[in-house]
This record gives structure tokens, C-alpha cells and sequence, in this order.
């Protein structure tokens, strides 16, 4: 649509696998690391100024998959004290419809307890559209079915359909976000100390592997053993992957993989990589397993790459946890009304 995009990127730790997809492809791109927009929002501030400077149409946030409370403590402070700065557009929480049949539905077995299932509930009450994203995998009775679900338990909200793999329903949600003006307009009640449980139940890993050989190798094939191996190792513990996600960067190209469940292939996209010597790859896991044991599983099937592939593999940055409870910087009690333009 000739819009320039600026990205703010947000996690619990360092070397985000977005980060390094969005400037792998000359995005304008800002990441805020430890905490959630909401804990540290003066780095959001900070963070949309200087993207901002570049004189962006667009700026997409994207904040921490597993926080809530998005509206009071990111949307109406935005509103009442930045509002001169940009317009705030509806606030759109993505779904994924294996995660909803897990824990809306309940009609798929999870190992996640209930305060897992209480924070999804709750990322879907304060939305003011709901993405139900991967509806290429769905056929039309299966999609009907959990539209109409998902409509009956949030009567309010606008369930908008789409696959953004195949770009269907992409331009009726554009549509929608850039034009409306009603932003952040739902509150919620929200336990935080069930929110702050749900957090801490996953291991939270982020690194950064290096791979070199003194011959060309088939990175995309190590990455898909890796995974594989990862795979293995955590269904074998009954371990729930919440996601996975790895980045590869060459010469050629970057390429990312995706794994949300215990079950399945990895999903990949992006570039064709030539063999190279050399390979960089940021790996993202958040999974139902104490860090501990999630750093040396990640340890394990590193050397089992270095092992099997004849070439060297090391481990450049890693960081493994459990998240601390969420401390929001402000939390309004009241919808604040946008500016008007």
C-alpha cells in the first residue's frame, strides 16, 4: 500500500528472532528487551520516538506473547499522554486456532495448567479485534465452527479471519486498523497473581549459535535436525511447546523456522541459502520445561549439530528463565479517548 512501517519488537530477553527478520530485511526496526511494554513503557516511549524520526506511516508494536492488560497499562497511557504524537489503531490479538481448540475450547489434551489457559482467555477479553491467523490450515466447516466459537465467548469483539502465509483476510483487517479510531476500549479484571503464575510456568531461551566448517554446509538441513533433535528430546519429557523459533542467517540469505507443537515439521520461510562455511542462528523457545533443563537440552543438541555435521558449533549468547512478575509502570482505571486528529 506505499506505507512506511516502523517495528517495535519486545521480549523478556535479548535476540529476538523478529528483530533479526525485520533488519535482515531493511526494516525500520527498534527491540525492547527485558519486560513487557507495559514494564518498561518509558523504553517504548523512547524506543517510538526514534523510530518516528524516520518519519514511518505505520507503527506496529508487538508486545510480549504472554502479556495482558495491554489496554490499561500500554493503550490509554499512549492516549492520555502521547496522544498528540500518532493516532492509536484497534488493538488486534492474534490467535492460533491449535492454541484456541488447547485452551479455550478444551477439546485438544494439554499439559499447561489452568492459569496458562486463564491468561489466554484474558489476552482475548481486552481485544478490540481478534486475528484468528492460519486459516489456510482450516477447512470451511472447521473455520466456521471456531469463528462462530469465538464469537459466542466474546460477543463484543470482531473475529476478522485470516492467513497471513497467503495474504487472505490481510487487506480487510488493513483496512480496518488504519481507519478506525476506536482503540484500547475494553479494561480488564484480571488477577495478577494467576497472570504472574501463567508466566513463570514456561522456560524462556534465548541465543545465539555459531556454525563454521572448512567446507560449505546445508545450513537449512542442520537447522531441521536441530529442531528435530529439540523436538524429540521435549516430547520425550512431555515438555508443551508454547513456540520455537529459529533464524538463520548466511551470505545467501536468512531463513526462519517455526515449531508450535510436540507433533509436526517445522514450518519454514524466507530465502534459498546456498551451501556456506559459515551460519549464524538465533534461536527462540518458550516451552513448558524449568530453564535448567531447557539450557541443557538446547546445550545437548548443539553438540549433537557439532557431532554430526563436521563443523564447529558454538554457543555465542544464551539466556534461559523464568519470567519475574509484571509490574506495570502505570495502569489506568478508565478507557482515555484519542485525540482528535
Amino acid at each position: 500500500r506505499g506505507k512506511r512501517v516502523g517495528l517495535i519488537t519486545n521480549d523478556q530477553a535479548e535476540d529476538l528472532v523478529d528483530t533479526g527478520l525485520a533488519r535482515a530485511q531493511q526494516l525500520s526496526v527498534e527491540e525492547i528487551p527485558g519486560g513487557c511494554f507495559c514494564c518498561r513503557f518509558n523504553d517504548l516511549v523512547g524506543a517510538a520516538d526514534r523510530i518516528l524520526a524516520q518519519q514511518p506511516d505505520v507503527l506496529l508494536g508487538e508486545p510480549v506473547g504472554s502479556c495482558t492488560d495491554i489496554s490499561a497499562t500500554v493503550f490509554q497511557p499512549l492516549k492520555d499522554l502521547y496522544g498528540d504524537w500518532f493516532r492509536m489503531a484497534p488493538f488486534s490479538v492474534l490467535v492460533d486456532p491449535a492454541r484456541a481448540r488447547k485452551l479455550l475450547l478444551r477439546t485438544e489434551d494439554t499439559t499447561l495448567p489452568e492459569n496458562v489457559a486463564y491468561l489466554f482467555r484474558k489476552q482475548l477479553e481486552e481485544a478490540d479485534r481478534i486475528l484468528l491467523n492460519k486459516t489456510d490450515l482450516l477447512s470451511a466447516e472447521a473455520l466456521a465452527a471456531l469463528v462462530g466459537e469465538l464469537e459466542a465467548r466474546f460477543p463484543d469483539t470482531p473475529v476478522c479471519p485470516v492467513s497471513f502465509k497467503e495474504g487472505t483476510g490481510v487487506g480487510e483487517w488493513l483496512d480496518l486498523v488504519l481507519t478506525e479510531d476506536r482503540a484500547g476500549e475494553r479494561l480488564l479484571d484480571i488477577d495478577y497473581e494467576r497472570y504472574a503464575d501463567a508466566e513463570a510456568v514456561l522456560g524462556w531461551l534465548n541465543a545465539t549459535l555459531v556454525l563454521r566448517a572448512e567446507t560449505p554446509f546445508d545450513s537449512r538441513q542442520l537447522a531441521t535436525q536441530m529442531l528435530g533433535d529439540l523436538q524429540s528430546e521435549l516430547k520425550s519429557r512431555d515438555a508443551e511447546i508454547a513456540h520455537v523459533k529459529l533464524l538463520v542467517a548466511t551470505g545467501s540469505g536468512t531463513l526462519v523456522a517455526n515449531v508450535v507443537a510436540l507433533e509436526g515439521a517445522p514450518t519454514f520461510s524466507g530465502d534459498e541459502l546456498e551451501p556456506e562455511e559459515h551460519a549464524v542462528l538465533t534461536l527462540n523457545a518458550r516451552v513448558h520445561l524449568a530453564p535448567s533443563e531447557l539450557r541443557a537440552l538446547v546445550e545437548k543438541c548443539t553438540a549433537r549439530i557439532a557431532a554430526s555435521g563436521n563443523v564447529e558449533a558454538g554457543i555465542r549468547n544464551m539466556q534461559c528463565f523464568s519470567p519475574s512478575p509484571p509490574n506495570p509502570t502505570h495502569r489506568y482505571d478508565h478507557v482515555v479517548q484519542q485525540k482528535a486528529a
